[in-house]
């Protein structure tokens, strides 16, 4: 599986450009209405045909790195290994496995390893945090009928 990683957080000086070049990127893919564009490196003069999804992914991009984002970009159809599920997940390898032998994910046996869809793991990822947003707000709720937030 093709990760690309940018672990790193970007420098002040990258979010400013990337700021810049994401306001003009939006401004220029409003007027872009096909499915391709030309776009030219300055420094070569090489002129390169891309997809505008690209384009639209590559604004999304400078977005998160103005904002001072770490960016991680994997194919959707990709299966990952439970190391790296794990990883995504913010866990340990032993409890993601304990979560796909009570099937919270579902997973396929390659040999004796087990592989996770990575858009499984990206919705699961997206339910438990909806799930801790609930859980906070209720606890919050509970603390000021309790009287927590009287001054």
């Amino acid at each position: 599986m093709e990760t690309l990683e940018l672990s790193k957080r970007p420098s002040k000086s990258e979010q400013r450009i990337a700021e810049k070049s994401h306001e003009l990127l939006s401004q220029i893919l409003e007027q872009v209405h096909s499915p391709m564009a030309v776009i030219e490196i300055e420094e070569t003069s090489e002129k390169l045909q891309i997809p505008s999804r690209a384009l639209e992914l590559l604004n999304e991009i400078l977005k998160a790195m103005s904002q001072g984002k770490l960016i991680s970009i994997v194919p959707i159809a990709t299966e990952v290994t439970t190391q790296k599920a794990a990883e995504i997940l913010g866990c340990s390898r032993p409890h993601l496995v304990k979560l796909l032998e009570k099937g919270e994910l579902d997973f396929v046996k390659v040999g004796r390893h087990r592989r996770v869809k990575f858009e499984d793991v990206a919705s699961y990822k997206q339910k438990m945090k909806a799930q801790q947003k609930l859980g906070l707000i209720e606890m919050m709720n509970n603390d000021e009928e309790l009287g927590g937030y009287d001054s």
